[in-house]
């Protein structure tokens, strides 16, 4: 009786509850304490891992990087030692992309393809051949009176290599022997003569592979049109071919407007330009305006060439600086309205290409490929700008071509 009065007062329980409750409290700050230990290792270790992942991920970025930068330099030394093939190969697909809709409008009489694509290409050799004879018959009239012009130039360059001379003189005093050490060396002339000729030899070996294989591609790209686009189509993924065909077409469409309004722009240069040195009197006003013409063909900087071929005719008739300065001004003045009035409403609408980088492109694949690099730039840059317009990652690159 008296141990259960004893556990049954109200001291004993009220005893056996604190008891309780500080095992209780005992065991939840053990508890928290080991939580909070766990969450400190766990914490570590994430940022450990986020430190690895950080680390990785530069490690990755900076591999791709590199070999981008390496794909790109084997890409350009391809370009440059290859240049008479990519050159044949580009020119075929300009051409191509020119004579398509010709090549369609006879489909669509009911010709056959390929016999509308050699019928294309046959006309095309003739308008060049033709084109070429006319230009032959002129030029050998030029050439005939080159003896003339030729010492026209030599007087003119004597007269500024005498006054550059000068100059030097007066700069810096000769020292006794040079000029016999000169005359008994190699003469200027002959050493510029070999290095034309072993640079001619690059030349010639592109002029022979754009002569014999651009009619042979040109025919076989517009006979197999289809067969060509399908097997493009089919190197890419199937959830990708939207895309890729969507920036085909693209594609096809400004270089076919570019090529189209070029030649135009082209024809009514070499028409203002020939009446332009008719209305002067000077000889040859075909042959030099179409030299202006073609010039025109290189944005910028064929404003300022044009000059050359009309200074070289005018040497035989006039002597006066404001006679070249007309001569100047008033292929300026052409060149100017071309590019500015007629250009952006024949060529601009498609092309969208800033100055900069028109001037960019210029200059880099001028300084790849030389003459023809300058008239295959903007079709290049075109093409890049319609690829980065339809590629997510390239956007902003398109964005600033044709800002």
């Amino acid at each position: 009786m008296g141990k259960q009065g004893a556990k049954g007062s109200p001291g004993g329980t009220v005893g056996l509850l604190v008891q309780k409750d500080s095992e209780y409290e005992t065991r939840a700050s053990d508890v928290s304490m080991s939580l909070h230990e766990y969450a400190n290792v766990k914490g570590t270790e994430c940022l450990v891992s986020e430190k690895e992942t950080s680390t990785s991920t530069v490690r990755i970025a900076g591999s791709t990087f590199s070999l981008r930068v390496l794909a790109a330099a084997i890409i350009l030394l391809f370009f440059y030692y290859a240049a008479g093939v990519v050159i044949t190969v580009l020119l075929s697909i300009l051409l191509a992309y020119f004579l398509d809709p010709a090549v369609e409008l006879l489909e669509r009489m009911h010709l056959p393809r390929t016999v509308g694509a050699m019928v294309m290409v046959l006309l095309l050799i003739a308008v060049l051949v033709a084109v070429g004879y006319g230009l032959g018959t002129r030029t050998e009239d030029f050439a005939a009176n080159w003896p003339r012009y030729s010492a026209l130039l030599r007087q003119a360059a004597g007269a500024v290599e005498g006054r550059i001379s000068g100059l030097e003189k007066q700069v810096t005093p000769t020292e006794p022997g040079t000029t016999a050490q000169q005359q008994g060396g190699e003469r200027p002339e002959a050493a510029a003569v070999r290095s034309m000729l072993f640079r001619g030899i690059g030349s010639l070996y592109a002029l022979f592979l754009e002569i014999t294989f651009v009619p042979f591609l040109v025919f076989f790209m517009l006979a197999g049109k289809r067969e060509v686009w399908h097997g493009t189509l089919q190197l890419f993924p199937a959830s990708k071919r939207t895309q890729v065909k969507e920036t085909l077409e693209d594609l096809r469409e400004v270089l076919r407007d570019y090529l189209a309004g070029m030649t135009l722009l082209t024809l009514m240069v070499i028409a203002a330009s020939s009446a332009f040195f008719w209305f002067l009197g000077l000889d040859f006003p075909v042959l030099t305006g179409i030299a202006s013409g073609l010039l025109n063909m290189v944005p910028y900087i064929g404003a300022v060439l044009a000059w050359l071929p009309a200074f070289i005719i005018a040497l035989a008739k006039w002597k006066t600086f404001g006679q070249f300065a007309l001569i100047a001004g008033g292929l300026m003045t052409i060149h100017v309205l071309a590019l500015n009035l007629v250009a952006p409403q024949l060529v601009g609408r498609r092309v969208r290409l800033n100055a900069v980088a028109i001037t960019i492109s210029l200059l880099f694949w001028g300084w790849v490929w030389g003459g023809m690099g300058l008239i295959l730039a903007i079709p290049i840059t075109a093409a890049l700008r319609v690829i980065c317009d339809h590629t997510e990652s390239w956007r902003p690159i398109g964005r600033w071509l044709s800002a």
